[in-house]
């Protein structure tokens, strides 16, 4: 399921903080945990995804909290996933041995009390001796409140208001409880297994487990994402990459609400001690479109139905306008405050909340429409209630079109006309027009879709295209070009063998690719500061040069892209493209996403 590893190393960190690139994730379908090369879960929010953290190390190395797991001795690291599954391992090489550590949330057997959220970390000792020690440092309410330390059952227990973690040890020493943490000391031989794991209750009575029932649900997490991925039906190139952004993207599913996150974090920065810092534990209609084609091609049915139909009823509550994001559980709001933590290696401030929640993307309208037309053309149908919400859509649209915008990356300065956000606009009535024409939808208005559609179309081409560039450009009236325009190709806008669409493709490439990495856009967008290159971008560039039949170089750009990846196959937003350095929220789904719409489109024009 993974690139191949790359050779072990020992884990470094700069100023106490490990690289984004060293973080693999784990997750049980309501949270998900990053754990570090050196065995350091660094952020871990309970009981949701989207809630405060109880390990927030990766935001502040001092006062965040972790759960440090490695040996006492120099030693260097190797890992992977356990073939088609989300529970991760590492492996540990000491002078004096070797010792292997599996960790997963684990998923629960609805037959057995459990407790409400389940860490469950297992040490093996694989050969020679090896001296451990492991520390527990919860801090909740990221990283501002320290819990209250006591024993129940013998069971070392951290409360704080209604929440409590416990931490039972198995053959990995004598727990002790600091002032602030819980620790413990222990050594491996060859053939010993030890066992930690730190179950939690939000408002409800803490489940102590015993280690047969952490063992047994260790053993069905693991076969339970192995039984997923082999249900998984996509047998086109790069296979191993495009599985492992499944069960990525996977990880991002709010199992409750059936909502997918853009990323597990928040305030991981754009750029090292920069401001960029912004918080994507929320559900973006942007990614909507890309989220439900993904889920359809890779044979993800109750995914694809769970996702249309949260996105259904969270937009209901905001009927006709569409908020940017909301939450998981279909809330609209999302304030944006700042938390007073250092941020990753001084990244700050550290936001929560995200404030584009109140922009108007105009885009956004264009992914739902498109959204429920590919819900559509699978064989779904629509009830009569969503049906008439997607046809007012089309009449909103018809009366707003013509504002300026935030666009599709949400800029912090003065709204433009921004032509990516156009071109789905006339996507939205395009769609309007064909669900109406298959009757899916009521097209009483269908005449007046018709002409706002030609008249978005005149607009787009008489202010939004430079002669000069011979390309679309950003905003009407520019000369800057943006990536974004990539789309207008890959939702339909234009087919593949338009001039101006072929054009604008030279033009980016021209202008903002460099080697693999693509950036967003050239030019101002109201936040200081600089960033890296966009990777979602990239895999749009291949799959657009695979839509204009330029498979053989859009197949080369993959395999690049595809090497970029971490040791275990996942990516973050963006990369540094002089040190490879990962940036951003992660693993960013968008990243994932596109990434196999790529993968889809070079196998389809190769075939």
């Amino acid at each position: 399921m993974n690139p191949p590893d790359s050779a072990p190393a020992a884990p470094a960190r700069v100023d106490g903080y490990a690289e984004l690139r060293d973080y693999a994730v784990i997750g049980d379908g309501r949270s998900v945990a990053l754990i570090a090369r050196d065995g350091s879960v660094d952020w871990l929010a309970w009981p949701d995804l989207d809630s405060p953290t109880l390990f927030a190390a990766v935001l502040d190395r001092a006062h965040g909290g972790r759960f440090l797991l490695r040996p006492r001795v120099p030693y260097t690291a190797a890992r992977r996933y356990l073939p088609g599954t989300n529970v991760l391992e590492t492996t540990f090489t000491t002078a004096g041995g070797t010792v292997r550590l599996t960790d997963a949330l684990s998923l629960h057997d609805a037959a057995s009390l459990a407790p409400g959220r389940e860490l469950v970390r297992r040490i093996e000792g694989l050969a020679g001796s090896v001296p451990m020690r492991w520390s527990v440092q919860p801090r909740f309410g990221y990283g501002a409140r320290t819990p209250h330390l006591a024993r129940r059952a013998g069971v070392p227990v951290a409360t704080c208001g209604p929440d409590a973690v416990g931490v039972c040890a198995w053959n990995a020493g004598q727990p002790q409880c600091t002032a602030d943490a819980i620790t413990g000391q222990f050594r491996t031989d060859t053939g010993t297994h030890a066992l930690i794991a730190v179950p939690y209750a939000h408002q409800e009575p803490l489940v102590l487990p015993t280690r047969a029932e952490c063992e047994a649900r260790l053993e069905h997490t693991t076969a339970t994402w192995r039984k997923w991925t082999q249900e998984r039906t996509y047998t086109g190139p790069w296979r191993e990459a495009v599985l492992r952004s499944a069960l990525a993207l996977k990880l991002l599913v709010f199992a409750p609400s059936g909502a997918v996150a853009a990323a597990a974090t928040c305030s991981l920065p754009e750029s090292i001690g920069g401001e960029r810092n912004w918080d994507y534990r929320f559900s973006w209609i942007r990614d909507s479109a890309f989220t439900l084609d993904a889920f359809l091609k890779l044979g993800c049915a109750p995914e694809a139905t769970g996702y249309f139909w949260w996105l259904m009823h969270a937009s209901q509550l905001t009927h006709p306008r569409l908020h940017v994001l909301y939450r998981l559980d279909g809330g609209a709001r999302a304030p944006e405050r700042a938390l007073p933590l250092p941020g990753y290696r001084g990244s700050a401030p550290v936001r929560v909340g995200n404030a584009a929640a109140d922009q108007l993307q105009l885009d956004t309208y264009g992914e739902m429409l498109q959204t429920a037309w590919l819900y559509t053309t699978a064989g779904h149908r629509l009830d009569a209630d969503i049906a008439r919400r997607l046809a007012e859509t089309a009449d909103f649209i018809c009366a707003i079109w013509q504002q300026p915008d935030a666009g599709i990356w949400e800029v912090r300065s003065d709204p433009e006309h921004f032509t990516q956000s156009k071109m789905m606009c006339w996507i939205t009535l395009d769609r309007a027009l064909d669900l109406a024409r298959q009757q899916l939808i009521p097209g009483r208005h269908a005449a007046r879709w018709r002409r706002e559609r030609l008249a978005i179309a005149d607009f787009v081409d008489d202010r939004c295209f430079s002669p000069r560039l011979n390309s679309y450009v950003r905003y009407a009236d520019s000369g800057d070009l943006d990536a974004s325009l990539l789309l207008g190709l890959l939702h339909g806008y234009r087919p593949p063998d338009d001039p101006r669409m072929r054009g604008t493709l030279a033009a980016i490439q021209q202008t903002l690719q460099d080697g693999p990495f693509v950036n967003r856009y050239l030019g101002s967008d109201g936040v200081p500061g600089s960033e890296g290159a966009f990777l979602a971008c990239s895999f749009w560039l291949a799959e657009a040069l695979a839509r204009c039949g330029r498979a053989d170089e859009a197949g080369r750009l993959m395999d690049q892209l595809v090497a970029l990846a971490s040791d275990v196959g996942l990516y973050s937003e963006e990369i540094e493209p002089a040190t490879g350095t990962f940036l951003g929220n992660l693993p960013q789904g968008l990243s994932h996403l596109a990434l196999i719409s790529a993968a889809c489109a070079i196998g389809q024009a190769t075939r």
